[in-house]
């Protein structure tokens, strides 16, 4: 008959390899991100637009890169007013990360048509995972004068 102290250490052997299968299993999952209110604003002079939208991602990852069927380049910018591009923007895990005016946002610099109110645009947003795996993300956003949470808060008035 085993000891106790013999049966304790076949128990640790035992968890310790069930840890070790198991491993690699959990290192592959992939990050769920959700995309809410993604809408455009077009330049005034309509040869170029913003992009603005809310993302979360259920794992770190990283946004690396962009395309639309609109632009032949889709920069990411820096927060701020001016023009600086930004190579990634980081999503860490369970955090709402903010597109809108002044913060991280795509350029469309070169509008290969013209948009009006209401058009949608096609894009796609490249996630890197911690681990180097990537996965595109289709994004449909509205061109709009402002977010439709902006809409919400200031509703346009008829009243004389």
């Amino acid at each position: 008959m085993p000891t106790p102290d013999a049966l304790f250490r076949f128990a640790c052997r035992c968890a310790l390899a069930g840890v070790l299968l198991i491993a690699p299993v959990l290192s592959l999952a992939v990050a769920v991100i959700t995309v809410s209110d993604p809408w455009v604003r077009v330049a005034p002079n309509g040869k170029s637009a913003e992009v603005f939208m809310e993302i979360r991602s259920s794992e770190v990852a990283t946004i690396v890169g962009v395309e639309s069927d609109v632009a032949a380049d889709v920069p990411i910018q820096r927060p701020g007013t001016r023009r600086a591009a930004a190579d990634k923007i980081p999503l860490p895990a369970g955090t709402h990360v903010k597109l809108a005016p002044g913060a991280y946002r795509f350029l469309l610099p070169k509008l290969n048509r013209s948009l009006k109110l209401g058009d949608r645009v096609a894009l796609s947003l490249i996630v890197e995972a911690s681990d180097g795996s990537r996965q595109a993300i289709p994004v449909n956003a509205e061109v709009r004068r402002r977010s439709a949470y902006d809409d919400h808060l200031h509703p346009h008035s008829h009243a004389h």
